[in-house]
C-alpha cells in the first residue's frame, strides 16, 4: 500500500469509523480546560481572579499572542507560579531562537507551568532517542505539546527503554514520541501484553518465528496506534475474518497490506463494507474475496466512502467491470481521479476505453508513468528498413 494511501486511511479512521475510535478522538481533541498533568506544578489557592501580570509581560517579550492564549488555554495566565523566563532560558541554551521560543509558548501555553527541573528530566528522556540537541530542539519546536504535556515521565521512560529493547530504531521511537505520544501513557505491562498478542497472532496465522521480529517492527513503525487496542478486539477481528472464509495466510497478507489498521475496525463495519461491495460489484463470495485481496482497503473504507468513489469513477465513464479488474483505483479520491484522467486525455489516452493501470499508483508513480507516456507520444516512429540519407 502506498504512503499516500496509508495517510488517507488514517484520516478515514478518524472521520468515518465510529466503532473503536473513542480513545483516538480523546487523544486528538484539545482540551480548553486545565489538564491534570503530573509534570506541571500548580498553586491550588489563588489570591485573586486576576491574570498574573508578570506572566503576561514575560510572554509579550517573546511576541506571544496573548489573546490566543486567553481564548484556548486562559487558565495558565491565572497561575501564581509560572516559569516563562526559565523555560525560555533552557530552550535558548539548547539552541532555540527567540522566534522559536515564542512559537513554542504560543502553541503550548502549558509549557510555562512546567518547572525547569521537570523540563530537564523530560529533556534527558528525549535525548535517549535524539542524536543531538539540535534535533531535540527541532522536535520541541514542531511538537511542543508532546514534549510538555506528559502525564507520567517514569512510564514514558520505561516505554522508551522497552521499545529500544524490541529493536525499534531511535528515529522511529522519536517519531512515536511526537506523533503517537498516547502509547507512552500506556503502562509498560499493557504495551508488553499487546506485543505478546501480536506475536502470538502472527505465529497462529502461520508466520515463521524467523520472520516474526521483522514483521512486528514493521507493523509498529507503520502504525504504533495498534498498541491502543485491546487483546479482545484483535481476537474478535481475526475470528470474524476467518468466518468470512479468509485463510490464515490471506489474513496475514491483509494485515501486512493494511498496516494493522484492520485491528482498529469492528466486525460490524467490516461486514457493512463487504455487503455493500458484494452488491455494488454483483459478485460471488469467492469473487469478492479476490477483490479484497487485490485491494484490502475495501474492508477498511466505510460504505459512504466506497459509494462516493465508485460513483465518481462511473461518472468519468469507467465501468464496473474495469473497476473489478483494477480495484486498487478505489484508493483514489474522485478529485484525484478527475485530475489524472484530464492529464491522460491531454495525451490522447482514453481511460474508459481500456484498463486502469495508467490511472493507478502513488502521485510519484503516476507522474513517472505519465512522463514515459508523454515521451513515447512525442517520439517519431522509427522504420528499421527505411533507407538512411547519409551525405558522403
Amino acid at each position: 500500500m502506498s504512503q499516500w494511501t496509508a495517510s488517507m486511511l488514517w484520516k478515514l479512521l478518524i472521520s468515518s469509523q465510529p466503532c473503536r475510535l473513542c480513545s483516538f478522538r480523546k487523544m486528538l481533541s484539545a482540551s480548553k480546560y486545565r489538564p491534570s498533568l503530573a509534570c506541571f506544578t500548580y498553586t491550588t489557592d489563588r489570591q485573586s481572579n486576576k491574570e498574573n501580570k508578570r506572566t503576561v509581560e514575560n510572554l509579550y517579550k517573546f511576541s506571544v499572542d496573548i489573546r490566543k492564549i486567553r481564548r484556548l488555554k486562559g487558565w495558565v495566565l491565572f497561575e501564581d507560579e509560572t516559569y516563562v523566563e526559565e523555560i525560555a532560558n533552557v530552550l535558548q541554551l539548547l539552541g532555540a531562537s527567540e522566534a522559536a521560543i515564542g512559537s513554542i509558548l504560543e502553541q503550548c501555553p502549558e509549557a510555562i507551568v512546567c518547572s525547569p527541573t521537570t523540563f530537564n528530566t523530560q529533556r534527558e528522556l528525549w535525548q535517549l532517542v535524539c542524536k543531538n540537541e539540535q534535533e531535540l530542539v527541532k522536535l520541541i519546536e514542531q511538537f511542543p505539546e508532546s514534549f510538555f504535556t506528559v502525564k507520567d515521565q517514569e512510564t514514558q521512560k520505561l516505554n522508551i527503554q522497552f521499545f529500544q529493547e524490541l529493536g525499534l530504531k531511535n528515529v522511529v521511537i522519536s517519531r512515536f514520541l511526537t506523533t503517537a505520544s498516547n502509547i507512552f501513557h500506556n503502562p509498560i505491562e499493557k504495551n508488553k501484553q499487546m506485543i505478546g498478542i501480536l506475536q502470538e497472532s502472527y505465529l497462529n496465522l502461520g508466520g515463521s518465528e524467523a520472520n516474526m521480529k521483522v514483521w512486528l517492527l514493521k507493523l509498529l513503525s507503520q502504525n504504533p496506534f495498534i498498541l491502543l487496542n485491546s487483546s479482545a478486539a484483535i481476537k474478535e477481528t481475526l475470528e470474524f475474518l476467518q468466518e468470512q472464509g479468509f485463510t490464515n495466510s490471506e489474513i496475514l497478507q491483509l494485515l501486512s497490506k493494511l498496516k494493522g489498521f484492520l485491528f482498529q475496525l469492528c466486525p460490524g463495519s467490516i461486514q457493512n463494507s463487504i455487503s455493500f461491495s458484494k452488491n455494488a460489484f454483483k459478485c460471488t463470495d469467492h469473487d469478492l474475496k479476490q477483490l479484497v485481496l487485490k485491494c484490502p482497503a475495501i474492508l477498511y473504507y466505510s460504505v459512504p466512502v466506497l459509494e462516493e468513489r465508485i460513483q465518481g469513477l462511473l461518472k468519468e465513464g469507467i465501468s464496473i467491470a474495469q473497476i473489478k479488474e483494477t480495484p486498487m483505483v478505489l484508493e483514489l479520491t474522485p478529485q484525484i481521479v478527475q485530475y489524472r484522467i484530464r492529464k491522460l486525455n491531454s495525451l490522447g489516452c482514453r481511460i474508459k476505453d481500456g484498463h486502469l493501470v495508467n490511472l493507478n499508483g502513488t502521485k510519484k508513480e503516476f507522474e513517472a508513468n505519465f512522463g514515459k507516456i508523454q515521451a513515447k507520444k512525442g517520439r517519431p516512429l522509427f522504420n528499421p528498413v527505411a533507407p538512411l540519407n547519409v551525405e558522403e
